[in-house]
């Protein structure tokens, strides 16, 4: 240190002081101005980039938000639809069977209506048949003069065994 003290001039020590002020001031004046200013535009670029992000940021939890409305919404449609096609479903599954009861029980009534129509002609044709049997025999008897009602008997039952029932 000293000679560093020993050494030191007063000229020298001058024109450094001058040139570090100098220098300073050109610095101050070129250089500390426009690296001010380029940082001061990055600051603000990054404060309106954090601003932009924040608002991206609650305009997507918005979005987030509706699409879970929107998604709540669709299943409760789905789900309606879904009632109203069991429904619709279950009414078509009633109508047939309520229209498949009917038809058997038309078919069921059609088919008793011939039966005793059937019925009722055969009755008819055995009526005629027993009928024409009677007069048969009796004009078979008329026309046969019988003298005993022993000989009466065996001719009817002889013709009785000769006409077979259909």
């Amino acid at each position: 240190m000293e000679k560093l003290i020993e050494d030191f001039s007063v000229g020298l020590f001058f024109w450094q002081l001058v040139l570090f002020v100098g220098l300073v001031i050109l610095l101050r004046r070129f250089a500390w101005k426009p690296i001010l200013g380029a940082v001061n535009e990055r600051e603000e670029g990054i404060k309106g980039a954090l601003a932009s992000a924040e608002e991206a940021k609650k305009e997507m939890q918005n979005l987030q938000s509706n699409n879970e409305q929107l998604l709540k919404e669709a299943r409760a449609e789905r789900d309606t639809l879904m009632k109203e096609a069991r429904e619709i479903k279950d009414k078509m599954i009633a109508d047939a069977k309520e229209e498949a009861k009917e038809v058997t029980s038309k078919l069921i009534e059609n088919a008793q209506a011939s039966i005793q129509q059937e019925k009722q002609a055969a009755l008819a044709e055995l009526k005629k048949q027993v009928a024409d049997l009677s007069i048969g025999i009796a004009e078979t008897v008329i026309k046969k003069e019988l003298t005993s009602k022993d000989d009466q008997l065996k001719l009817v039952e002889g013709m009785l065994e000769e006409v077979t029932l259909n």
